[in-house]
């Protein structure tokens, strides 16, 4: 008979981990023990990755069967995962909080990982992906991340994305004196982050990434695209700029995605970044590379870097070529600037 629990010294802390013998993910039998175990084999780079962040939990309680539905606003109630953006009821007294606030205007609590713990305390939540806010919890408003998304579009794949971090936006950090740190996506994209001073408003930030992406767009046109909706984009990378929106997130380093295979989106030197596959990143393989090489992203806290030139750019591009805002996700307020927020096969002549 299958264990109801098991407790897992983490630090001072002893982690309650209920039914282990759950199998996530039936492809390979990873059960929800081993899930936690690969957190805690990747601690000081998960953590690393969302200490003192606002952070999203994605919830798969029931693990990644066949068929199984993340929640949207559409399939609700009938889903099988959800994003818990509030602390859970019943947490731990040391499980630490920051109240940030909505687009809607409304606030929450959520979790903001201080401990190895925390994570491990999450995994049993049935938590695969932690996506932490780019903002730390003494300063909810300023982000301190910088982070560019390469989405490959249908037609487009993973090697797309690497050839568009590899060229033109290495390039580009390059030329603004910037400090990079490239990751794996854990499906099909590439992210890359640059650690912010913390004096922009998330307005500001998502204008600099959307004239970083602009400008690479210029230099590989045929290749990337910053238009906003899907029918512009075509078979192009796409950098999405409304990532750096304010209640919009990414799956952290080391986080798991909900796929069978058990991938990981995986901190990769770029060096390395040519010959990498998203595969070759797993809840199985990435312990080892851990320990061998710990977080090769250890040093992105060591600097911080200025948003004025991609804000310069920015001025350039409206005053020069007339580019303005960009449409926002449809969840928010209309922002001042923003164009119509209407698809274009859909717009009226007048719109």
């Amino acid at each position: 008979m299958a264990s109801p629990f098991i407790e897992i010294p983490v630090g001072d802390r002893l982690v309650k981990v209920s039914n282990p013998d759950r199998v996530y993910f039936p492809e390979h039998g990873y059960t929800k023990r081993r899930l936690v175990e690969y957190y805690l084999a990747v601690g000081d780079g998960i953590l690393r990755a969302t200490r003192d962040r606002p952070t999203t939990l994605e919830r798969w309680p029931s693990g990644v069967f066949p068929g199984a539905k993340l929640a949207t606003r559409a399939d609700g109630r009938n889903a099988d995962a959800f994003y818990q953006k509030r602390v859970p009821k019943g947490a731990p007294d040391w499980v630490g909080t920051a109240r940030i606030d909505f687009p809607s205007g409304r606030s929450a609590d959520e979790v903001c990982p201080t401990e190895r713990a925390v994570i491990a305390w999450a995994a049993n939540l049935g938590t695969l992906t932690f996506h932490p806010w780019p903002v730390r919890a003494a300063d909810v408003d300023h982000p301190d991340e910088l982070r560019i998304d390469l989405d490959p579009q249908p037609g487009t794949g993973f090697a797309d994305a690497v050839r568009v971090a590899l060229g033109p936006a290495r390039d580009l950090l390059d030329e603004l004196g910037y400090t990079g740190f490239v990751k794996t996506s854990g499906k099909h994209g590439v992210h890359i982050y640059v650690r912010i001073e913390p004096r922009w408003t998330f307005t500001e930030v998502r204008r600099a990434a959307l004239a970083f992406g602009r400008e690479i767009e210029r230099r590989a046109p045929r290749e990337i695209t910053t238009k906003w909706w899907k029918e512009e984009r075509g078979e192009q990378v796409f950098v999405d700029f409304n990532q750096n929106a304010r209640d919009r997130t990414i799956a952290s380093a080391y986080s798991v995605r909900p796929v069978p295979a058990a991938t990981v989106s995986a901190p990769v030197t770029w060096d390395e970044l040519p010959d990498v596959a998203t595969e070759d990143f797993t809840i199985a393989t990435m312990p080892a590379r851990f320990a061998e090489l710990g977080d090769v992203h250890a040093a992105i806290d060591d600097r911080r870097f200025s948003l004025e030139p991609l804000l310069d750019l920015a001025d350039r591009d409206e005053r020069d070529h007339g580019l303005g805002d960009m449409p926002y996700p449809p969840n928010y307020p209309k922002m001042a600037g923003e164009p119509k927020r209407v698809q274009p096969s859909k717009a009226r002549p007048t719109e």
